[in-house]
């Protein structure tokens, strides 16, 4: 008769079910980087020396062989110097990685039989979208677009060989030239944020809170003032995949304009912004008066930047305190006044249905 026969089969070397032995495949989330740990990070203005490569020098030769030993000269010409090229990079957020000095590639020298040195590969350096480029105190460049380049430093032409002083009546030149040296510069190059909004308020108004709310940018949010060191921007998406880039500025307090608190250096990112929300902490006696300080300001620094399109946004109505406020702040502005809370997000959907509208004719204003 049959007779069944069992088979012990030894268990794996290892387990692929196991949680300890299974290869964790989740991806490691980045390490939070606190905001005064950014600010080493975040620089927004950079001296920068940039020197052309140099180009290769001539060649200086003659063809020569056994059944023909004067074949008259064939040094070729040298190659020229690669270029510096300045390229706008969406992804660069700052001028912390650019270094000091940049030199291009060498061309090389002209060879034998005509011929041509190589020319020398270009340097490229990303950039932020949005670097001013700045020489002896002038503009040079404003790289405002991704993709967008500006030479820096031109190499070098490449020097030219004995072949290329060839005549009639020079059959046998033994003269060449070398390259020319490239070109050498200083600049200074300054990061102006590039936004469509940018949120303008005294410190602790709530500004990052509201950046919070309405984009996935994630500023530093604290109880004590000059909380945010660094301008941050956040992209508001909306249904038809139109979005919005909104900045936050570092708070600004009186006397910004002489450079006060954290001064002019921020102030300068508010120059591209096409309109301006101004973010007031109602739960303060008076926030009319934050509105009058920060317009000042802003004309201080430059004339006509405080009239510019806006909208002044009343923040911490879910306080005691702001309701009454409320009514006495849109009594006093004539701008449009919107309510809402940045903390719990109450009427955010009025701040960002007004914020397309601005956006909107921005965009109408451009095309015309």
């Amino acid at each position: 008769p049959w007779t069944p026969v069992l088979l012990l089969l030894s268990p794996p070397a290892f387990s692929t079910t196991c949680a300890r032995c299974a290869k964790d495949r989740r991806l490691r989330q980045k390490r939070a980087i606190s905001e005064r740990q950014l600010t080493r990070y975040f620089v927004d203005q950079r001296k920068v020396r940039v020197v052309g490569g140099q180009g290769g020098g001539g060649g200086h030769s003659f063809y020569s062989e056994p059944r023909k030993v004067f074949g008259g000269p064939d040094g070729g010409n040298g190659g020229d110097g690669g270029h510096v090229i300045l390229k706008a990079d969406q992804q660069m957020k700052s001028l912390s990685s650019v270094f000091p000095f940049y030199q291009g590639f060498h061309g090389e020298r002209g060879g034998s039989k005509n011929c041509y040195g190589a020319n020398g590969a270009h340097t490229y350096v990303k950039v932020p979208v949005g670097t001013l480029v700045k020489e002896d105190g002038k503009v040079v460049a404003d790289l405002t677009q991704h993709g967008e380049e500006y030479i820096a430093a031109y190499g070098g032409a490449g020097g030219k060989g004995n072949r290329f002083f060839l005549s009639n009546e020079n059959r046998a030149p033994t003269f060449f030239t070398p390259g020319e040296p490239g070109q050498e510069r200083v600049l200074h190059l300054e990061l102006k944020t590039t936004a469509h909004a940018g949120l303008v308020g005294f410190p602790n108004a709530g500004k990052s809170s509201l950046l919070r709310a309405i984009s996935r940018a994630k500023p530093a949010v604290a109880a004590y003032p000059f909380t945010t060191l660094n301008p941050h921007v956040g992209i508001v998406h909306y249904q038809d995949y139109e979005q919005v880039a909104v900045a936050d500025i570092p708070g600004l307090i009186k006397g910004a304009h002489q450079n006060r608190g954290l001064g002019m250096a921020f102030l300068k990112h508010i120059e591209r912004c096409r309109f301006l929300l101004y973010v007031v902490d109602l739960s303060v006696p008076q926030p009319w008066i934050q509105l009058q300080d920060l317009k000042y300001e802003l004309e201080a620094y430059e004339k006509g930047l405080s009239e510019r399109p806006c909208v002044v946004i009343g923040n911490k109505i879910d306080l005691a305190q702001s309701r009454s406020n409320l009514l006495l702040l849109r009594e006093q502005v004539a701008e449009r006044v919107i309510t809402l809370s940045a903390l719990t997000g109450d009427n955010l959907e009025e701040l960002l249905l007004h914020l397309r509208e601005l956006y909107d004719t921005y965009v109408k204003t451009e095309q015309s």
